[in-house]
């Protein structure tokens, strides 16, 4: 679940707005150095998150996963978009997923490196693969974030919390197994 919160950093308010088509070719646009730098150690470069889901509301900001073969492959991917000016966050509390601060000249965005075998990537991958293909289960997760961007504007831990419950819903819906829907709650639920 993207939006762990950095205790290093103030964030910006939460603000939800409605799907806009062009996050998919930011995430191109955004994909391709990115690709050019990792192109021999990644398997590939998911868009994920809510920007991926087309008709759903978003904090306008692109998620996207580069994903490698094995947890040793990491390292490298790391050293390589370090090269790029992102910066290495750590795992922020989520097991088997790296985090990174985008170069300061790029458009705001998340980006992530995850081992083709993490929990962490069948999350993210789960989720925008069933909301893209559930649009009832969609609108009602756009309805929530919108509910919860207002409750939560200041807040983006109790928004992240808020959301929890229903990812949650929606992994076990999708086939994850229990231990793992539950694994990415609690880690998701820690403040």
């Amino acid at each position: 679940m993207a939006d762990k919160p950095d205790d290093s950093r103030s964030m910006p308010p939460v603000v939800v707005v409605p799907y806009d088509p062009q996050w998919c070719a930011r995430f191109e646009a955004l994909r391709a150095p990115v690709w050019d730098a990792v192109r021999d150690i990644a398997v590939a470069i998911e868009h994920v998150g809510s920007t991926a889901v087309p008709g759903l509301a978003a904090k306008p900001v692109v998620d996207m996963t580069v994903i490698v073969p094995s947890p040793p492959d990491v390292a490298r991917a790391i050293a390589r978009l370090e090269r790029l000016g992102y910066r290495h966050r750590g795992d922020l509390g989520i097991a088997g997923r790296e985090a990174f601060h985008p170069p300061p000249q790029s458009p705001l965005h998340r980006l992530y490196v995850c081992a083709q075998d993490s929990p962490a990537l069948a999350n993210h991958v789960a989720l925008r693969d069933w909301l893209r293909s559930h649009p009832d289960d969609a609108n009602a997760y756009g309805a929530l974030k919108r509910r919860l961007a207002i409750r939560f504007r200041d807040d983006i831990a109790g928004y992240v919390d808020g959301k929890t419950a229903f990812i949650a819903s929606i992994l076990a819906k999708s086939g994850m197994a229990s231990t793992d829907v539950e694994d990415i709650a609690t880690a998701n639920r820690r403040k």
